[in-house]
């Protein structure tokens, strides 16, 4: 396997899922607590990057084993297994030597900080692997773009910003023989879940355009995703829906004052990101528009992302 192969095996475009949200966490928290641990940033930004680089491999590599249908571009040119001819074997051996070094930057991450990221770790490893591997795996499933927004939008921004405040009764964790206390801050909660809402749509909306170009494909091979549940038009809507709701949750947020007011730049991109809809729209492809949603992520959260920079600077 040379380099190249193994880019289009982590489908490399896509790690913007995970830094975007890194990133976003890491400067949310410098701007409301004005702290920040660069051991611990590193720590799990190497563990995360990791971790997402193998979900992606253990992805293409169950489409590869699991596929009924057996020609077209889906499997003879996306999947880099097929279409690079790669080693089967080679690839389970990477899977699982990535999977070990993820696990333990992630212990170390924990012994730095305390057992409730390991908790989180935990839920991730679990919804990362079974997202593509089991009897039933969730990419199979309508629950995709749910598990994913949530698991990459929320809970990825939320260890992103804890690893730097673990200590502050943000949230407790405490263990005692039989007894587990969990106390929180619901306050401090829901203002990350609000500030999350732009990550969260963008990355269910790279889920969703992924099982709407892959319809056809998918009810040969027996996945019954959230675009064959609920129609390819319906899709389509809620693929619109869920940025101007993104949209929306940055004026929300700048309204209640958790979002400083230079946030509001985030709607410049209002106009581009409507034309890259549109394009989606009329005509849905994996070859040839599906990197729009990409790049709608990354136009709208780099300027987001950027607000907050603007805001910790001034």
């Amino acid at each position: 396997m040379n380099f190249s192969s193994f880019l289009k095996l982590i489908e490399i475009q896509t790690k913007v899922a995970s830094i975007i949200p890194f990133l976003f966490g890491s400067l949310y928290v410098y701007y409301r607590y004005h702290v920040f641990s660069i051991k611990n940033a590193v720590i799990m930004f190497i563990s995360m990057i990791i971790f997402d680089m193998t979900t992606t491999m253990i992805n293409n590599y169950m489409d590869y084993k699991q596929a009924i249908k057996k020609e077209g571009y889906g499997y003879e040119i996306h999947n880099p297994i097929v279409g690079d001819q790669l080693a089967p074997k080679q690839i389970k051996r990477l899977i699982i030597f990535m999977l070990c070094l993820s696990g333990c930057f992630g212990l170390l991450l924990v012994s730095q900080t305390n057992a409730f990221v390991l908790f989180l770790g935990i839920i991730c490893f679990i919804i990362g692997i079974g997202y593509s591997f089991g009897p039933l795996p969730i990419s199979r499933t309508p629950f995709g773009e749910i598990f994913s927004g949530i698991t990459m939008g929320l809970i990825l921004t939320f260890i992103s910003m804890y690893i730097h405040i673990y200590d502050q009764e943000f949230i407790s964790f405490h263990h005692e023989s039989t007894h587990i206390e969990l106390f929180m801050n619901v306050s401090q909660l829901l203002v990350l879940v609000i500030v999350s809402i732009p990550l969260i749509m963008g990355i269910s909306n790279i889920m969703l355009a992924n099982n709407i170009c892959d319809m056809d494909d998918d009810l040969i091979n027996q996945r019954y995703t959230l675009p064959i549940c609920i129609g390819k038009e319906r899709a389509l809507l809620l693929f619109f829906a869920l940025y101007i709701f993104g949209y929306f949750s940055i004026i929300f947020g700048v309204m209640i004052g958790v979002l400083p007011f230079v946030s509001l730049v985030t709607l410049v991109t209002l106009k581009p990101v409507l034309h890259h809809i549109k394009q989606f729209v009329d005509a849905p492809s994996k070859q040839h528009t599906f990197s729009l949603s990409v790049k709608i992520f990354i136009l709208i959260n780099v300027v987001y992302l950027s607000s907050i920079l603007i805001a910790i600077i001034i």
